[in-house]
């Protein structure tokens, strides 16, 4: 079948005073005379997702348990024991690897010994090793997304988007002689080049819906308590008289989401304008107190990016190493760094686990957003790689063995999901990162300290 219809540009965008809002993917901007089958080839998008501290599964008690790894390899595995049981409804887009070391994280010298927090994150997405340095002279390795962002970045507006949701830019130098820059950012265009990262929701919405506006009107916006598509309305009207009914509903329902992310942002901002106290003093007006209510706005910002191909890059920082921040919803009242020093005590390894399986419970909600999402013949879940792990594994020991690592999303078909791979005894997690850049189109033969690639499609391992 055939598209005839008047073709609308993929670049075509709404303009208004002072703002810029991308389209969705809509059917009319599948060039005439094209085969539905041949417009459904989309883009890989991808999220890499650092999570702090490892897991209680990597324990020699959390391993017996199962607190991470299944106990099955292939595509049989049972996750109800495991931090990643919430991941269920989505094992058909999930691929688990365990028994991966990140042996650049760890220490090679005796003045390097006891700064494991202070070179995990710099290793995670690099799977490089840091220079010890507190000086300007930092150096690790170019990271995975970036990596990414040189072959499909450039073909978006934005070529990516660092995200985090705690606190960073301690500028100076950290514990052992590193600087802070290892702890606050986990991506690197680089091995030189470390990249800011973005806390403020309302931060990440000016700019992927505010190209264009001045620092100005953004802020006049925001003290009337305008929307943005206030502000491109005529624009919005006239598009819509151009449009098909099946693309005039995926226009309403993602201008309905883009309003609704902008609601929740205006609600934090206006709670943490009125003078009560703050759970989080220091933080920034847009970012909420709340760790999960700041992590979803995180991911709806990220899902209508997405949609938009505004970029098609996050890097996602959860936390910071040494937090000690307590998460109500998990059920434990530890304190995360120190919860994550167990010890090696059953019960208090039973209590962290309780942390990972809050944190990881929290991903879900992303994938549902993703899947949601028409892409081509699929959705964008089947076109994405979303990556979620540490590079530390058992954090009681500062150790980097049995580190935690998920994968999920289609990768555009090169991943087939409901996997469990089992690597051998001392396989680098760069060897699973090697093959990941390889699904999504990305040509090399090694990454970080990796040796080959690994099978992320195995049936048996």
């Amino acid at each position: 079948m055939f598209i005839t219809r008047q073709h609308l540009s993929r670049r075509a965008v709404l303009k208004g005073m002072g703002a810029t809002v991308a389209l969705p993917f809509l059917d009319a901007m599948t060039p005439a005379g094209t085969l539905f089958a041949q417009a459904s080839k989309r883009p890989v998008r991808l999220i890499a997702m650092e999570m702090v501290h490892g897991a209680a599964g990597s324990t020699t008690y959390g391993i017996k348990n199962n607190f991470w790894a299944p106990a099955q390899v292939g595509s049989t595995f049972d996750l109800a024991p495991t931090a990643m049981k919430s991941l269920e409804p989505y094992r058909d887009y999930l691929t688990v690897v365990s028994n991966t070391d990140a042996r650049n994280a760890e220490a090679f010298a005796a003045p390097e010994i006891g700064a494991d927090h202070f070179r995990t994150a710099a290793v995670f997405l690099t799977q490089s090793k840091p220079k010890q340095t507190q000086g300007s002279d930092v150096f690790a390795g170019t990271s995975f997304d970036q990596i990414y962002a040189q072959t499909s970045g450039q073909a978006t507006p934005i070529p990516s988007m660092q995200l985090c949701i705690e606190n960073v830019d301690q500028a100076g130098g950290c514990s052992y002689n590193y600087s802070c820059v290892y702890t606050d950012t986990i991506s690197w265009a680089s091995p030189s080049d470390p990249l800011p990262m973005i806390r403020d929701p309302r931060a990440v919405f000016d700019q992927l819906f505010g190209v264009g506006a001045t620092p100005e009107a953004r802020r006049a916006r925001r003290k009337d308590d305008q929307s943005i598509l206030d502000w491109v309305s005529e624009s919005v009207a006239d598009l819509r008289k151009r449009l098909g009914p099946a693309d005039r509903a995926r226009l309403a329902e993602y201008l309905e989401d883009v309003r609704e992310i902008e609601r929740r942002i205006q609600k934090v901002e206006s709670g943490n304008k009125t003078g009560e106290p703050r759970e989080l003093p220091g933080a920034p007006v847009g970012v909420p107190d709340s760790f999960e209510e700041h992590v979803k706005l995180m991911f709806d910002l990220q899902a209508v990016a997405f949609a938009a191909d505004t970029t098609r890059i996050f890097s996602f920082k959860f936390s910071r190493d040494v937090s000690n921040r307590v998460f109500p919803g998990s059920g434990s009242t530890a304190a995360f760094h120190t919860g994550s020093h167990h010890l090696d005590r059953d019960e208090r390894i039973t209590d962290f686990q309780k942390i990972n399986s809050y944190h990881v419970s929290l991903v879900p909600y992303l994938l549902a957003k993703l899947k949601a999402i028409p892409d081509g013949d699929g959705n964008v879940l089947d076109n994405s790689l979303i990556i979620y792990g540490s590079a530390m594994g058992n954090s009681n020991l500062h150790n980097h063995k049995r580190c935690p690592l998920f994968l999920a999303g289609h990768a555009g078909g090169a991943l087939k999901g409901n996997r469990h791979v089992r690597a051998e005894d001392g396989t680098p997690m760069a060897n699973a990162m090697l093959t990941a850049l390889n699904s999504i189109g990305v040509d090399i033969k090694q990454f970080g300290d990796s040796t080959t690639a690994l099978d992320l499609n195995a049936v048996k391992s």
